[in-house]
């Protein structure tokens, strides 16, 4: 049985420069590779570092979506980002395109997380791990 040994999720960016200068230069993703092709074919891969695919059920998905914002919005896809500094990055980001649906907020399981509407079409929630002793669990991420 093979092994996964990467995930990527491919976004199709209707204004591929902002999503680039939002996702690459405002959030921080480290540019890995780029390619340009025939017709203006164009792709960035940028390093998210490690990668989880987190399944929830409709009723854990509300769940998240009252705490995180108050009400249901959150569309069949959600990418979520830990960063070390929820609030300060949440501040960048809006500042760099980014529609602020909710603003941080400390959840039951004691992150600080905000959620986004990103170039794209991605809804993002940033989220900061407040327990040392969670970040080096490395546990499963309830958003």
């Amino acid at each position: 049985m093979s092994k996964v040994l990467q995930m990527r999720l491919v976004v199709e960016a209707e204004n591929f420069d902002a999503a680039v200068a939002f996702y690459r230069d405002a959030l921080g993703l480290p540019e890995e590779a780029a390619f340009e092709g025939e017709g203006d074919a164009r792709v960035m891969i940028l390093d998210a570092g490690r990668a989880t695919l987190e399944i929830a059920n409709p009723a854990q998905k509300r769940m998240i979506d009252d705490v995180e914002v108050g009400r249901q919005v959150a569309p069949h896809l959600r990418v979520a980002f830990e960063v070390t500094d929820a609030a300060e990055q949440t501040t960048t980001l809006t500042e760099h395109g980014a529609d602020l649906v909710a603003p941080p907020t400390v959840t039951p399981w004691n992150s600080l997380n905000s959620r986004l509407d990103a170039p794209a079409g991605l809804q993002i929630t940033l989220f900061e791990e407040l327990d040392e002793a969670a970040r080096t669990q490395a546990p499963i991420d309830p958003s």
